[in-house]
Parts: C-alpha cells; structure tokens; sequence
C-alpha cells in the first residue's frame, strides 16, 4: 500500500526543567517521577498520514431472473494513525543512581479517515457497476479505516519508531534530573507486553553511553 508518511513530534521539556529547577535547598531531593514520564509519553505521539485507494465489491448486489450485477467501486481516501506508548503501563523504580523504567511496546492509539479529503471524485465507479448508496460509501469508509489500522498495527517499522522517540524523551528527562542532582544514572529498560507482562529482554546502558547513542536521533 502506497504511503505518505509525515511524523510530527511537538513536545517540549520546558515544563519538566521548571519542575527541576526548584530553589538551591530543594535541588537535592529532586528525582525522576513517573508521573512526568506518563506525560512525556502520552505527548510523545506519532501521527502517520496515509494516502490509499480501498476497493470494494459487492456480489449480485441486483438480480433479475438469471441475470445479475455486482457493486463495484474504489475510494481515494487519507487518514492519519497515531501510534504510541500506553502511558498507564510505565513504572519507575530508583535506587540510589540506579534507574529501572518499565516500557510497554507501542501500538496503534488512533485511527481515522480524514473526511476532508473526501470528495465526488474520490468515489470512482465500475461502468458495469450497480449504482452505489450512501450506505455503501459508509461501509467503504470503514472497511477503509480498519484496513488502515491493521496495516499500520503490522507496521514494525513504524511501531518501533515511535517507541524509540518516547524512549530517548524519558532518557533526556532522566538525563536531565541527573543534571539537576549531580548523579549519572545508569537506566535499565523492562520492556512489557499490552498487559504489563515482562518480555524478558530487558535492557541497561550507562548515562554516558545514552547520550552518545541518543544524539544523532533528536530533531
């Protein structure tokens, strides 16, 4: 399926910095929380636009005596899916410099036909077609719409990149707390199935090595 893809990642930390830059006296009890990486998260949101045409067809739609037609039309449609992290399954444990962060995989969050691309035109009609109802058009919109979902949910490309943005914003916040602390921390990734169950492929790197490995991806 032919697509155009555009990825928008709007967040700023701003919010975050203001939280750790308390006065001097409170500096040293600063510390990551969860409840910010759960807002980091939830606005570390891909948005992917696709562009597609959909078929659809509809066997003996009319009959008269032996003779019968089918419906049989396209649909040019776009749409955008968004794809992210449930925010509810991230947890965070601390000990000392040590940072453990639970880390669901990301899915489809969102998905819907953009009705503004819709037009006369996007409907294209088989000469030998049934003339199609408003009914049909509906049941085409959806057909599309679950077609697109389902392509973007098998989408490993694209799941695992919107994991890796919400993953390198929770190392710059942790990054960033530790900045305020003087500590380096060390984070240790357990990565959690749809229903919080632990992967088995969990994963630890030092602060200095994150940083190293997370710069080139920023934009």
């Amino acid at each position: 399926m032919k697509r155009i893809l555009a990825v928008f990642l709007a967040l700023t930390l701003t919010f975050l910095g203001t939280a750790c830059g308390k006065a001097e006296g409170q500096k040293s009890n600063a510390e990551p929380n969860v409840s910010q990486m759960k807002a980091i998260c939830e606005l570390a949101v891909m948005e992917c636009y696709y562009h597609n045409v959909a078929k659809f067809v509809e066997t003996d739609a009319w009959t008269f005596l032996w003779v019968s037609k089918d419906k049989h039309f396209w649909i040019e449609y776009s749409g955008i899916v968004k794809l992210g992290v449930d925010a509810s399954l991230i947890d965070l444990k601390i000990d000392d410099t040590q940072v453990t962060i639970t880390m669901p995989k990301a899915k489809v969050q969102g998905c819907k036909v953009d009705s503004t691309s819709l037009t006369k035109d996007s409907y294209i009609v088989d000469k030998d077609s049934v003339e199609i109802t408003a009914e049909d058009e509906t049941m085409a919109l959806n057909m599309a719409q679950s077609a697109m979902e389902e392509s973007a949910a098998n989408d490993k490309t694209l799941l695992g990149e919107a994991q890796q943005r919400a993953q390198i914003l929770l190392e710059d916040y942790v990054h960033n707390i530790g900045s305020t602390v003087n500590k380096e921390y060390t984070i240790k990734w357990i990565y959690v199935d749809d229903e919080g169950t632990p992967l088995g492929n969990s994963d630890a790197k030092s602060s200095e090595s994150e940083q190293a490995d997370t710069t080139g991806d920023k934009e």
